[in-house]
């Protein structure tokens, strides 16, 4: 029988599984934030984009030199800083070149870089670079000590931690990148708003953001457009460094004579394909869900001109537009996350004021190191110059050591009490140094450099005169990328969108006419023309009953909201005639098996609603929020295990009355109860046994009212009812009498 071999233990180290894992992924999510997904506040630049500019620095491809293939700098770049794959890195250089994607271009592109229709670029192999003006300033002081340099990834190189960043890349290019559990997404600005607001912000280092914004107004995009965010929001987007911008696009009227027109597209959103957009008007137009537009062309050469022709020329051009912001990508919402790294090292989302400061003590930083760095060359160069003054008063001498001594570096030391640099600059010189015209040339240029040591030194000294001259370099920003000039000219305007709200819209494209809906239990849905009073000769299907009856109109649209806490929405216009038994609901929508319909609302756009589970949590939401824009619904109410979605109520009124199954009541101030967007929402009412039964929102002012099985109605006031008020998430007590046995508010 073979001996069983038993491994040796030694080496071997326990280790927890669930340590080890997270160890390791927050490792791997650090280095994505870091290294990967977010820009340096500073330079507005993320670790490849970085590379790519320092590789082509060193490859010489300034702006004005000779192109280079792609290919070229993408070798480069990955072989010696980015070891990452070569596509990744093409894709960067592409972005950087595409004057529709960034709106201070830092490659100047030779070839086919791609196009706003969505077309991608050549292969590398068949496209050249080199650097712009913008990106050479960004790299402006490199070789003169403006920031720290480290190893790269294979220690065989160095390469810069940040770039001396003269032109404030952040803020006028923006930034876009996914992290791991974060993200990043900032707007391009124009960069003489940028360089006025840093101005102020150098004499004001106070500045309220409400100030800064007067000089930034809003972001401004390399494709043009019109902002149609309201000022406040905006306002609030540069405070916290949070929200979104609404860009629409610009158009215009195109008389054609005879009464007849047609709309013309000349700017798009920012980061909406051109070619996308029109597949998406002309697949709206298949569905006959644009009626007022008859046809879409694209005429665009180098500039955008998309033609819409209307249906008929009576159609209001407005509301031919507002029908299509709301349908495409005409009109689109750029999210704002500003989410950077502070001195490269920490995330952190900032405003417009704390992002123009960092720059702004970046560009002082970089001033004083770049002043020390000349500072120490002149120094050494005056240290050689004194050496040379030295000796021209006695050549003769000098000629002589040279000629005639083993050790002339020591000999002249020792002579003329030289240093050693001194000396070995005096060894190095050229004969025809010491003529006389060059001792001339050497003590004017030993008086030049003693004014300019001067000079530095009482820069360094002084933080006032730090600052005077980082705004010189501001103004000199200013003044070069000026309103007036081509590239720095503000492209994106502002506006404010027409007072035509989405049911407007609807109208316009609908009759409006009443109808009654009518659910069944079964969730059989119809609509019956005109608004009936009398709905008891309705017929059904067999074992189904009338569920609920609803007095709309076409224009109107229907929220449907099912077990699972999903709300549908449906058109009051696509519902089906009343003469069938209807349709069932969850085929007109993509409801999940296992879910049936809880309730069944006319939709209000400024109404709030309370949503509650069968467990008792709920919360407030906008009734807005609710509206889902596909089959598919909108996840409002989280609910898991048992729980379901089960009571959807007016939220008007300031006080809640919560009912359990337990036949505990319990009252409190609607405050408690917060505003969300989606989620589980908060505990109600706590039970022992048992969920929630029944749930009311009212005003105190009129007292909690119920109805009896005989449709007689109650009403206490608050003062009768004081007994049963207390806070959120407490069991109450027993109803007072009179209160009907169904555990209903309305028991009729």
């Amino acid at each position: 029988m073979a001996e069983t071999l038993i491994p040796d233990s030694e080496g071997i180290e326990d280790v927890d599984l669930k340590a080890a894992l997270e160890e390791r992924y927050l490792a791997y999510a650090l280095s994505t934030i870091m290294h990967r997904a977010l820009p340096d506040v500073r330079d507005g630049l993320k670790p490849v984009h970085r590379r790519i500019l320092f590789g082509m620095r060193q490859l010489r491809l300034d702006p004005g030199t000779a192109f280079k293939k792609s290919a070229r700098v993408v070798g480069d770049v990955m072989g010696k800083f980015h070891p990452h794959g070569d596509q990744a890195i093409y894709d960067a250089i592409v972005r950087l070149a595409q004057a529709f994607a960034v709106r201070y271009p830092l490659v100047d592109g030779q070839g086919n870089f791609g196009t706003i229709d969505g077309d991608g670029a050549a292969a590398m192999r068949y496209t050249e670079a080199r650097m712009t003006e913008v990106a050479g300033l960004i790299l402006e002081g490199l070789d003169e000590d403006a920031v720290d340099f480290r190893e790269t990834y294979d220690g065989l190189d160095q390469e810069p931690v940040v770039m001396p960043g003269s032109f404030p890349n952040l803020l006028a290019n923006g930034a876009s990148g996914i992290a791991v559990g974060m993200a990043t997404n900032v707007p391009p600005h124009n960069v003489a708003e940028l360089a006025e607001a840093a101005l102020h912000l150098i004499k004001h280092p106070d500045a309220a953001t409400e100030t800064l914004v007067k000089m930034v107004p809003g972001p401004d995009f390399p494709t043009g457009g019109v902002i149609v965010e309201e000022p406040a929001s905006l306002l609030e987007c540069y405070r916290t460094g949070r929200g979104g911008v609404r860009v629409r696009a610009r158009w215009e009227k195109e008389d054609l004579g005879r009464g007849t027109w047609q709309i013309v597209v000349t700017e798009i959103p920012y980061m909406v394909q051109k070619g996308r957009l029109v597949e998406r008007i002309a697949d709206l137009l298949t569905a006959k869900k644009l009626p007022l537009l008859d046809d879409v062309r694209d005429e665009s050469a180098e500039d955008i001109r998309l033609v819409l022709e209307p249906r008929s020329k009576t159609v209001d051009p407005d509301m031919l537009m507002q029908s299509l912001f709301r349908l495409t990508d005409l009109e689109s919402r750029v999210p704002v996350n500003m989410n950077v790294l502070m001195g490269g090292t920490v995330p952190k989302v900032v405003g417009l004021k704390e992002a123009l400061k960092a720059w702004l003590d970046h560009l002082k930083d970089v001033l004083v190191r770049r002043s020390r760095h000349r500072l120490d060359k002149i120094t050494r160069r005056l240290e050689i110059l004194d050496g040379f003054l030295v000796v021209y008063l006695d050549l003769d001498r000098v000629i002589q050591i040279v000629r005639e001594e083993d050790d002339p570096k020591a000999e002249l030391i020792k002579v003329f009490t030289l240093t050693e640099v001194q000396a070995e600059a005096i060894l190095n010189m050229r004969l025809r140094s010491l003529r006389r015209l060059e001792e001339m040339e050497i003590r004017k240029e030993h008086t030049s450099l003693t004014e300019e040591k001067a000079g530095l030194e009482a820069l360094l000294a002084d933080e006032a005169a730090q600052w005077a001259k980082v705004a010189d370099k501001v103004k000199v920003l200013r003044e070069t990328f000026g309103q007036k000039t081509e590239l720095g000219a503000r492209r994106t305007t502002f506006s404010t969108a027409p007072a035509f709200t989405g049911d407007i819209v609807i109208e316009a494209m609908i009759e409006r006419e009443p109808i009654t809906v009518v659910v069944s239990e079964k969730g059989w849905i119809r609509a019956l023309k005109g608004h009936l009073q009398d709905v008891s000769q309705i017929a059904f299907k067999q074992d189904d009953r009338l569920s609920r009856v609803l007095h709309a109109e076409t224009t109107d649209r229907l929220l449907i909201v099912s077990t699972g806490g999903r709300f549908y929405t449906i058109g009051a216009d696509k519902l089906p005639g009343g003469r069938g038994h209807g349709e069932p609901i969850r085929l007109m929508v993509d409801m999940e098996q296992g879910h049936d319909v809880v309730d069944v609302l006319v939709h209000v756009p400024d109404r709030t609603l309370l949503v509650a589970s069968t467990a008792g949590r709920g919360f407030l939401v906008a009734e807005s929020e609710c509206v889902a824009n596909t089959k598919r619904g909108k996840q409002i109410l989280t609910v898991s295990g048992t729980e379901e979605a089960y009571r959807i109520v007016d939220a008007g009124g300031d006080t809640v009355a919560v009912l359990g199954e337990n036949r505990k009541l319990l009252l409190f101030p609607k405050v408690q109860i917060p505003q969300m967007t989606k989620g589980r929402g908060v505990r109600l009412q706590r039970y022992k046994d048992g969920g929630l039964a029944d749930l009311k929102v009212f005003a105190a002012d009129d007292g909690l009212s119920w109805t009896d099985s005989s449709g007689r109605r109650h009403v206490r006031t608050m003062d009768e009812m004081r007994d049963w008020q207390g806070d959120r998430a407490q069991a109450g007590r027993l109803p007072p009498p009179k209160f009907p046995r169904g555990n209903r508010f309305d028991a009729s």
